[in-house]
């Protein structure tokens, strides 16, 4: 007697259906692991501090927004949030600036010693700047470089290099030939040629690097410790770790939420917008490179 092929067809999908039930019970769990918190601290950025320490886990009774305000003005988050903004901008633009050429370059000219910069380059992704903090604080020291937040920038941009030119030369190298020599034919120069036609096609892999980069500088913490003395010129990650040091002394724990929440905005702002971008560039370059 033969089987039923309906009743074999449904026990090879039991365990295809296992896996998947599985997989999104340990994908819940893992959401609610990463989300609970992030909820947890926009809910006591609203509480008073006596809500604070008498009931951590309810809900705020009146919405207190007084706790934004002296993050503001008191803890000064508002300073350290145009510092990083400037020392984000001035970082990506000088990065951009020679990223792209660099990799342009190393993608799709032929040249001796093509091999030899390419590596070179590459063993950058080996050197963190923790690594040569030390030698890097003597020289900035002996230049008159310290406690300038456009040099903070060069640094940020110059350690970032390596990475930025390794994931873009994966994106310069998958783009035909036949548009670079139509743009050569009508008369187009190397930098025409780059700026009017590899760019615009390589825009996936550069959005991809403006996330990864703007999340890297934004939450860059030894570094901007190290080179940048003065207050007026500190950095979110700084202005935070000095805002947890005094209010665990002031008790003004509602300031303290507030300002961790100011300081989430951004990121979660530019991973909502260029989320889709960034998942196409990833998907692009793992292919491609």
């Amino acid at each position: 007697m033969s089987a039923n092929p309906t009743a074999i067809q449904t026990r090879r999908k039991a365990p295809a259906v296992i896996g998947k039930l599985v997989l999104r019970v340990f994908l819940i769990v893992q959401t609610l692991i990463v989300v609970y918190p992030l909820l947890w601290n926009i809910l006591a950025s609203f509480k008073s501090n006596a809500e604070v320490m008498e009931s951590p886990w309810s809900l705020p009774s009146v919405l207190n927004f007084d706790n934004y305000v002296r993050a503001f003005t008191t803890a000064k988050i508002g300073d350290y949030m145009i510092n990083s903004v400037l020392v984000v901008v001035m970082s990506m633009a000088l990065l951009l600036l020679t990223a792209v050429p660099t990799a342009y370059v190393l993608g799709r000219m032929k040249f001796r010693g093509r091999s030899f910069l390419t590596n070179f380059y590459m063993a950058g992704l080996f050197i963190g700047g923790v690594y040569i903090i030390v030698p890097l604080f003597i020289m900035m020291n002996d230049m008159n470089m310290l406690d300038n937040r456009f040099w903070l920038s060069a640094v940020y941009a110059t350690g970032s290099l390596p990475f930025s030119v390794f994931l873009l030369t994966g994106f310069m190298k998958s783009i035909p030939h036949d548009y670079e020599e139509a743009a050569m034919i009508d008369g187009c120069g190397y930098f025409g040629t780059l700026f009017r036609i590899i760019t615009p096609m390589a825009r996936p892999g550069i959005i991809t690097l403006i996330v990864f980069s703007f999340f890297d500088f934004w939450n860059e913490y030894v570094l901007a410790m190290t080179f940048i003395t003065s207050d007026a010129k500190k950095t979110i990650p700084i202005g935070l770790s000095n805002l947890m040091s005094i209010q665990q002394y002031a008790t003004d724990w509602g300031s303290l939420f507030a300002g961790l929440v100011i300081v989430l905005v951004p990121t979660i702002v530019v991973y909502a917008l260029l989320q889709k971008k960034l998942t196409q560039g990833m998907m692009l370059g793992g292919v491609k490179g």
